[in-house]
């Protein structure tokens, strides 16, 4: 069972290497990174975006650093505010309680990061639980340095050191994140190949984009696109369809295979949500056995 958490998703810089480009809004696979983030962390009880609102793939609140482009400790503060503020519309009774203003651990996340995916996000999470003198569970990248902005973080102990930090600096704009990570006790998580890579560069957009069309992931890249595209939240056995396509158009005609798969989805549909996948896989089952009946008869009449 995944910790009960909330989320903030840093999306206010910048962007100067980017030529001062909308970053977060930028595409990569036919999704604007900030959408991938978002559906990395859609099992977050609440989310905060510190940037400007724009439309996006699910609800979020929003809100923006003070000032803006304050720098990523300013931006943190004033997700952290509005998650309190968020929980205390709910029943909170103040900001210096992290369990009555929301969950006491708060999953932080940049808005740049094209492969970041639920697994990192649940290992983040599950470090975090089994540490418990741990004040935050850090990614660290394949050099071992350490991303404080791919972390989950101990409410309490994250709104201890950034009051500190603003008292003792006068502001949290343009403040170091070190300052932050250097004074929490941590755990580290090492990353996957490609969860804590980010896009600061066109050249990392160019590298990303690259990535997603290779064999092995084209795929589930494009099945995630559409899906996010058409507001479906629905997880099916992709292997189910595509044999179900091959059988037909082998079976039947090679336009088949379209025309053929979209009738079964369908006909899930009209069985209605409670379905489910079972609704996919019971229509793919019995499209299947049709075309492979067709196929049978023209052997016989062959």
């Amino acid at each position: 069972m995944t910790t009960p958490h909330d989320a903030v998703v840093l999306a206010g810089g910048a962007a100067q290497r980017l030529g001062g480009a909308d970053k977060p809004g930028v595409r990569v696979g036919g999704r604007a990174l900030l959408d991938r983030v978002l559906a990395a962390c859609r099992g977050a009880d609440r989310t905060v975006v510190v940037g400007d609102a724009r439309p996006t793939v699910r609800p979020v609140r929003w809100t923006r650093e003070d000032p803006p482009g304050g720098g990523p400790l300013a931006a943190l503060d004033a997700g952290v505010r509005e998650i309190g503020a968020g929980a205390r519309i709910g029943g909170g009774t103040g900001v210096g309680d992290a369990g009555a203003d929301g969950a006491d651990v708060l999953l932080v996340l940049s808005a740049d990061l094209p492969f970041l995916d639920e697994d990192t996000v649940h290992r983040l999470l599950g470090v975090l639980a089994d540490a418990p003198d741990a004040e935050a569970a850090l990614l660290t990248d394949a050099g071992g340095r350490d991303q404080p902005l791919v972390a989950a973080y101990r409410v309490a102990p994250l709104r201890r050191e950034l009051a500190r930090i603003a008292e003792e600096r006068g502001t949290l704009a343009d403040g170091p994140l070190r300052q932050l990570t250097g004074a929490l006790r941590l755990t580290r998580v090492a990353a996957g190949p490609l969860a804590s890579f980010d896009c600061d560069t066109w050249e990392d957009i160019a590298t990303a984009r690259a990535r997603i069309r290779e064999h092995g992931t084209v795929l589930d890249e494009w099945i995630t696109a559409v899906k996010d595209e058409l507001g479906i939240e629905l997880d099916v056995d992709t292997g189910v369809l595509l044999d179900l396509a091959r059988d037909a158009a082998h079976g039947v005609a090679r336009p088949a295979a379209p025309l053929t798969t979209f009738l079964v989805g369908y006909a899930a549909a009209r069985a209605g949500t409670e379905g489910g996948p079972e609704a996919v896989a019971e229509a793919a089952r019995k499209a299947a056995a049709l075309a492979q009946r067709w196929a049978a008869e023209q052997d016989e009449a062959g």
